[in-house]
C-alpha cells in the first residue's frame, strides 16, 4: 500500500483492542489520517483527531461527518462477561449496525473491518458468540467490502490495557503467559497491535477475505510488521 494512502475511522479507541489498533495506525506509513469516533473527548491517545458523537445509535444525523474515509476499523463492544444479554445485543448488534450503515452510505467504495471473535456463530447456544455471529451476518449484507476478524485471546502490548476493573488483574498477572501463548499457539492468541497491523493490510486489498481467523491475523501482521516501528 502506498505511503499516506489510507484514511481510517476507528471506533473503540479507548478500549483494549482499539488502543493497539490506534497505535498500529499511528506508526504505519500507509495511514494518512486517523480519526477516532468517540462519545467523549480525550478517548484517543497519541496523534489523530476525534469525531465526537455522544449517541452512536443516532449517528445518521452526522452523515456528512463520515464522508471521505477509506476504511472503518470497528473495535468497540461490550465485555462478554458480566453484561446482560439485552445490553450486550444493544452494544454489539444494534450500535455496530447503526454506525456501519451510516458509514457505508457515506463511503460506498470503502472497507468495513469488524473485530468479532473466535467461534462467532449466529446459531451458537452461547449468547456472546450468537450475537457476534448475528452481527457478522448483518454486516456482510452491507454494500461495501467487509472483513470479520476473529481473534482468540487478545493481549495488550506495552502502553495499552483494559479499562475494566475486574479484568485488570487478569491481564496484569497473565501478561507473560499470554505472550508465551501467542508465540506457541498463534491460532489461539494475538495482540491488539497485531490486530491493527492486519486491519491496515486488509483494508488495502481490493478483494479481502470475508473472515480472518486468529492464526491468519498473526500471519498477516507478521508479513507487514516492517511497516510498524
Amino acid at each position: 500500500m502506498a505511503t499516506g494512502a489510507l484514511r481510517v475511522l476507528l471506533t473503540g479507541a479507548a478500549g483494549l483492542v482499539g488502543q493497539g489498533v490506534a497505535l498500529a495506525c499511528q506508526r504505519s506509513p500507509p495511514v494518512a489520517n486517523l480519526t477516532a469516533l468517540v462519545r467523549r473527548p480525550g478517548s484517543l491517545k497519541g496523534s489523530g483527531s476525534e469525531l465526537i458523537v455522544p449517541d452512536f445509535l443516532r449517528i445518521q444525523e452526522r452523515q456528512d461527518d463520515l464522508l471521505g474515509f477509506d476504511a472503518c476499523f470497528y473495535c468497540a463492544g461490550a465485555p462478554p462477561v458480566g453484561t446482560a444479554e439485552a445490553e450486550y445485543r444493544r452494544v454489539t448488534l444494534d450500535t455496530t449496525l447503526a454506525v456501519a450503515r451510516a458509514w457505508a452510505t457515506a463511503n460506498p467504495q470503502g472497507c468495513f473491518l469488524y473485530v468479532s471473535g473466535a467461534g462467532a456463530d449466529a446459531r451458537s447456544r452461547v449468547m456472546p458468540l450468537r450475537v457476534k455471529g448475528e452481527t457478522e451476518r448483518a454486516l456482510q449484507e452491507l454494500p461495501v467490502r467487509t472483513v470479520m476478524l476473529r481473534p482468540g485471546g487478545v493481549r495488550p502490548v506495552e502502553g495499552t490495557g483494559t479499562r475494566h476493573p475486574l479484568l485488570k488483574p487478569l491481564y496484569w498477572g497473565g501478561a507473560p503467559l499470554m505472550k508465551l501463548a501467542g508465540a506457541m499457539a498463534p491460532s489461539l492468541m494475538t495482540s491488539n497491535l497485531a490486530l491493527g497491523q492486519a486491519m491496515i493490510a486488509l483494508a488495502g486489498r481490493e478483494h479481502p477475505p470475508a473472515t480472518v481467523e486468529c492464526a491468519d491475523i498473526n500471519r498477516i501482521a507478521m508479513d507487514v510488521s516492517d511497516l510498524v516501528d
